[in-house]
């Protein structure tokens, strides 16, 4: 599986407010490049903390872009993949409706009603370690079912696993011109943290767009930090 991370951040590095509260740091010509690379995707995938605080719903925004996926023998949109341990997402959450496959990964932890519920409400629930979910068995998991390209958008905690478990591929950076600030509040990679050695990347592309910048890398494998989820 090829696995994209794609994030907007403040100059400070920042995804959101203390409050965890949405925050535009991009405009129309990023969200069009987004919306580019969601297409290009088998499944865009996201944390549950995103899910409780932004109820987004990660379809395509141009039809042109749906329609042709149709006529090369995809669905219209990419699936949606949702990492939630102990299945928090709500059953009325939009990503849970028919507009694509939401895959929610779990953990063996998940309470066996609370499973039934969110496969009543439309998810397709893939279970994957023990207390955690294991990104790098779950994405086994979803290969099997076909995913050979993945979008990550976040948030911070969920890149940081991906990271730590040596699964990312590219990393694509809006960095919008503002500062946020807060010591509490997420950045692109959360989580503990790396502290003896680091992921490494390649810096392959900057593109100006609205009053930002996008900037492109490749993970340098052979760099890159062991760890886990």
């Amino acid at each position: 599986m090829h696995v994209v991370v794609n994030a907007a951040q403040s100059v400070d590095g920042k995804l959101a407010t203390r409050r965890r509260e949405q925050l535009r740091i991009s405009g129309p010509e990023d969200f069009d490049r987004v919306d580019r690379v969601r297409a290009a995707a088998d499944a865009v995938l996201v944390g549950v903390g995103t899910v409780l605080a932004d109820d987004p719903h990660l379809t395509l925004d141009e039809e042109d872009r749906r329609v042709q996926r149709l006529r090369s023998g995809r669905s219209g949109d990419p699936a949606r993949v949702v990492v939630d341990s102990t299945g928090r997402t709500p059953t009325d959450a939009r990503i849970l409706d028919d507009a694509a496959t939401t895959y929610l990964l779990a953990a063996e932890a998940l309470d066996p009603e609370r499973r039934e519920a969110l496969t009543a409400a439309g998810a397709e629930v893939v279970v994957a370690g023990a207390e955690r979910v294991d990104l790098a068995a779950a994405f086994d998991e979803l290969s099997e079912r076909g995913i050979d390209r993945l979008m990550v958008e976040g948030g911070g905690e969920v890149i940081y696993s991906c990271f730590a478990a040596e699964l990312v591929d590219e990393l694509h950076v809006y960095v919008g011109s503002m500062i946020v600030g807060g010591r509490d509040a997420p950045t692109l990679a959360d989580g503990e943290g790396f502290v003896d050695s680091f992921p490494r990347l390649k810096l392959v592309d900057t593109v100006r767009l609205d009053d930002g910048i996008v900037l492109s890398y490749q993970v340098d494998a052979a760099d890159e930090t062991p760890g886990a989820t």
